[in-house]
């Protein structure tokens, strides 16, 4: 087995570091943006961000009409403090529409309006075409075995042991 490569320097405990461009961190952040700058611009020429978006994907995707904050937030990776901000965003753009949940006057629900399905429609199709893009590039079943393990390293979670 080889070892990693390590820098030579140290960090705050003495111990080598490995080399940063085999730090996971470090690629999972270049594979990011090297991916987003492919979607960045179908998001900007609808004057989106890319919270705006994934939070917009959320609920485009939801099976059922309408997500509570929480599962929101879940969904569109975004911590729920930054999620209330790009809420209201949304809803004063008559993107979203937000109501208080049947019987818990702390929840809210909150669904597509039908101008954020438009939004929605307009993009979708573009993103589509922009995976499409990048399979071909990578593979099918490359792109496949990275999401897999993606989808592993994440369900990791506290990675202590």
């Amino acid at each position: 087995m080889t070892r990693a490569k390590t820098s030579r320097g140290r960090g705050r405990g003495g111990g080598a570091l490995r080399e940063m461009g085999r730090s996971l961190t470090i690629a999972l952040l270049r594979a990011r943006e090297a991916t987003m700058a492919r979607f960045r611009p179908l998001i900007a020429d609808h004057d989106l961000t890319e919270q705006q978006w994934r939070v917009l994907r959320a609920l485009a995707d939801s099976e059922s009409e309408k997500l509570d904050a929480t599962e929101v937030a879940a969904r569109s990776v975004i911590m729920t403090p930054s999620l209330t901000r790009i809420l209201r965003t949304l809803e004063d753009r008559g993107l979203i529409e937000r109501a208080k949940a049947n019987g818990d006057g702390r929840r809210w629900e909150i669904g597509l309006t039908a101008a954020g399905r438009a939004v929605f429609d307009a993009i979708a199709p573009q993103f589509e075409a922009t995976y499409r893009a990048i399979e071909r590039k990578v593979g099918r079943e490359k792109l496949g075995q990275l999401l897999s393990l993606l989808d592993e390293l994440s369900a990791l979670g506290d990675l202590q042991d």
